[in-house]
C-alpha cells in the first residue's frame, strides 16, 4: 500500500489534520483496544507528528516523535497506530522505518526508545529494537521498553 508521508511540528497542524489524528488514535487505542485513557497528554504539543495518507488523503498511519529529554532521555517514537484498513499491508513497517529515519535526521546520533505493547515484540524486534527491562502494565495493557541503537 503506497502512502504519502508528512512530518510536522504541532504548531503546523491545521484543524482538520489534528481532528483526523485524534480520531484515528481514539478509534484504535480507546475503542478497538477497549482502553479508556487520557490520550491528550500534553506531549503532542512538543512532538513532531508523522502521518501516512493515501493518494486520496485518507489518514491510515501515524506516530509522534519526541526529542531527547521530553519523554525519555533518548529520542522517542510513540502513539504508533495504523487504521484497520492498512493492517497487513506493510504500512506499519513503513511507518516505523520512516519514523526511525526521521529521528536520525532530526536528532542525529541519538538512540530511540519506545514503549511497545508486548504483543508487538516480534514486529519491533524485526525493525532493530531490543527489549529493555521488565514487562509492565500501562493502562491495563502489557508493555515493555525497547531501544534502537543508532
Amino acid at each position: 500500500m503506497a502512502l504519502y508521508w508528512d512530518i510536522i511540528p504541532f504548531d503546523q497542524f491545521d484543524i482538520k489534520e489534528l481532528y483526523e489524528v485524534l480520531q484515528l488514535r481514539q478509534t484504535v487505542f480507546v475503542v478497538e483496544q477497549d482502553c479508556p485513557y487520557l490520550d491528550n497528554d500534553n506531549y503532542d504539543l512538543k512532538a513532531y507528528h508523522m502521518m501516512g495518507r493515501t493518494e486520496q488523503g485518507e489518514l491510515l498511519a501515524y506516530c509522534r516523535i519526541l526529542q531527547p529529554g521530553h519523554y525519555y532521555a533518548e529520542t522517542s517514537i510513540g502513539r504508533v497506530v495504523t487504521a484497520q484498513a492498512a493492517r497487513g499491508t506493510g504500512a506499519g513497517k513503513d511507518l516505523m522505518k520512516i519514523a526511525v529515519q526521521a529521528c536520525e535526521s532530526l536528532f542525529p546520533e541519538k538512540n530511540i526508545r519506545i514503549m511497545a505493547q508486548v504483543y508487538l515484540l516480534k514486529f519491533y524486534t524485526e525493525l532493530g529494537f531490543v527489549e529493555e527491562g521488565d514487562i509492565f502494565l500501562e493502562d491495563g495493557i502489557e508493555h515493555i521498553e525497547m531501544l534502537y541503537t543508532v
